[in-house]
Parts: C-alpha cells; sequence; structure tokens
C-alpha cells in the first residue's frame, strides 16, 4: 500500500484510508453485518497495509474500530473522528463531551484528527471563534494531535466553507468531496491545500453514479439537460467504457478510485464498504499504476462545466 505524508501533520498515511460511514457503515448501516464481521472487515483492511480509518460520532462504528484497533498497534494507525454538528451551533460543553466519548468507544485515549463534521459556511465564523480555541486547548492536552475540518458537499457545492477555512491557520487536515464526475475542488480547494501544505481526504469518490450504471445514465442525462455535460462528448449506452480500453482499468470503480488517488493535492482517498471481496477489490485498484495520460485528460475534458452533482 502507497504511503504518502499527510501535509503539514508529518503523518505518514496510506493513500488508501477506511471509511468507516456512507451507505455501508462497515456494514452496520443496515445490519448486513454482524458487529465481529465488521470488526473483521476493518482488520483485514489494516493487515493490508491501510492505517488511516475514518470515523464519526454519527456514523455509530467508533466502537467497532476500537474493538479492531485494540487488537493492533494502536501508535501505527491513524485515527480520524469527527463530532456531530447541526443546524444549530453546538457549545464548548458538547464539543468536549463528545470527544470524551469517542474516545471511551475507541478505546483510545487521543484521536489522531478530530474534525468539525459537515461544517456549514454560514456557521464558520462561529465555530473559528468559539470552538476552535477549544479544540486548540484539547490538543495541547495530548486528546487531539491535529484539527481538522469538513464540508457539507451536498449543502455547499461550492466548497465555500472550505474556501474559508483555508484562509485561516488552524486547520491541519481538510475533507473535501472530489470525484471524476465534480472536480470543481481541484482549483477551489486542492490548489490552495498544497500551497498550505493542508492534508487532505478525499471522500464520495466513488458514489451511486460511479458504481451503478443506471445511476450513472440518470446523472448523466440530467447533466445534458442543465447544459453542463456536452452530449457529443458522451454515449449514453457505454459513457465510460473508454476507461477499460486495452485494460488499462477493471470497471469504473476502479478508475474512479485512481482517478482521486492521483490528483495532486490529495493525500488519502477514502472507500467504504460492508464486504471483504468488495475491500480486496478496493485495495487492489490503490496498487495499481496511474491511469493512462490520455485518459486523464479526456475526463477532465467531459466533465470540466459539471458543478450541481455529488455523484450521491
Amino acid at each position: 500500500m502507497e504511503t504518502r505524508i499527510l501535509g503539514r501533520t508529518g503523518l505518514k498515511v496510506s493513500v488508501m484510508g477506511l471509511g468507516a460511514g456512507g451507505p455501508s457503515r462497515l456494514g452496520q448501516r443496515d445490519e448486513l453485518r454482524s458487529e465481529a464481521e465488521s470488526v473483521s472487515l476493518v482488520l483485514q483492511a489494516l493487515d493490508a497495509g491501510v492505517n488511516f480509518i475514518d470515523t464519526a460520532e454519527a456514523y455509530r462504528t467508533e466502537d467497532i474500530i476500537g474493538k479492531a484497533v485494540a487488537q493492533r498497534d494502536r501508535a501505527s494507525i491513524i485515527i480520524s473522528t469527527k463530532k456531530r454538528l447541526g443546524g444549530t451551533p453546538i457549545t464548548k460543553a458538547e464539543l468536549r463531551a463528545g470527544l470524551e466519548d469517542s474516545l471511551r468507544r475507541l478505546r483510545t485515549d487521543y484521536v489522531d484528527i478530530y474534525h468539525l463534521h459537515g461544517l456549514r459556511p454560514e456557521h464558520y465564523d462561529y465555530y473559528l471563534n468559539e470552538i476552535a480555541p477549544l479544540m486548540q486547548d484539547l490538543q495541547e492536552q495530548g486528546m487531539i494531535r491535529f484539527l481538522g475540518v469538513t464540508e457539507s458537499w451536498s449543502r455547499d457545492l461550492g466548497h465555500d466553507m472550505l474556501g474559508r477555512a483555508l484562509q485561516d491557520d488552524i486547520w491541519d487536515v481538510i475533507m473535501v468531496g472530489f470525484n471524476l464526475l465534480n472536480q470543481t475542488a481541484r482549483e477551489t480547494v486542492l490548489a490552495q491545500a498544497i500551497e498550505k501544505q493542508i492534508g487532505v481526504l478525499i471522500m464520495f469518490a466513488v458514489r451511486l453514479a460511479l458504481s451503478r450504471p443506471e445511476q450513472l445514465r440518470r446523472t448523466l442525462e440530467s447533466l445534458i439537460e442543465t447544459g453542463e455535460l456536452d452530449a457529443r462528448e458522451i454515449d449514453l449506452d457505454r459513457p465510460l467504457a473508454f476507461l477499460e480500453e486495452d485494460g488499462a482499468t477493471i470497471d469504473t470503480t476502479d478508475a474512479a478510485y485512481r482517478f482521486c488517488r492521483d490528483e495532486p493535492g490529495v493525500h488519502v482517498v477514502l472507500s467504504g464498504t460492508s464486504n471483504p471481496s468488495h475491500l480486496a477489490a478496493n485495495i487492489a485498484s490503490f496498487a495499481r499504476l496511474p491511469l493512462p495520460a490520455q485518459q486523464i485528460t479526456r475526463l477532465q475534458r467531459i466533465f470540466r462545466n459539471v458543478v450541481s452533482v455529488t455523484g450521491g
């Protein structure tokens, strides 16, 4: 598994991160897996060289992560978790209590990266001025190693919150939505993150539109209707078939992960699953060579004007 240095944190992280949220939540969202099976899934990822795990208070998978990590060397694992935010800003007491509860569930006395989860642009000033100083205090106490913030991409398609956050010298790590369908973060977020040496985690690399052909077709049809996609540049019957030419990729999912992995400024691409064989396939994708340059150029050209979808 390829590793990278997570920006200015200096943390050595696997380029693939195990995501414990998303549609599967390690098999817990729809109770597809027993708790023991989900723990085994985490251990499978760790044993394959994945050392970055992302979870959150809201995902209800911190207990599972904690049970898995307790069976391995904690110091070699990077744990990222998040404090749930809602429509009403939380208090300092709620943040502190949330962190303490997360640490208990994770069976650790520190978290490597602690994020404000899905911060909305209209709440940014409050969290910067009222909550971030407490996070810095908790960092000094050793409960948090690095401060992070994640966007709510479906509510903030223009990445406005992260645009603000990158102006401030407090956030060590950010989580941004980016995939081959919607590449807007390249200019609005990633370029600035590179300049400031901010650690970048990618979410939404593969969503429903990039894993289900019928969903992809509907998404592309809507983009043609809005004028974001040129119908002359896409074959709706086999829209991304060119990615599999000459055996360059296995399928669209494989291509989607590798497209994000090799985007400049990206450190970790999150991948979630509930299935051991699916996890193994994803790990294999991250081990493959970069996509051919002509395919990357073509993807950038086809989707250059897309701004309204996340791929979900």
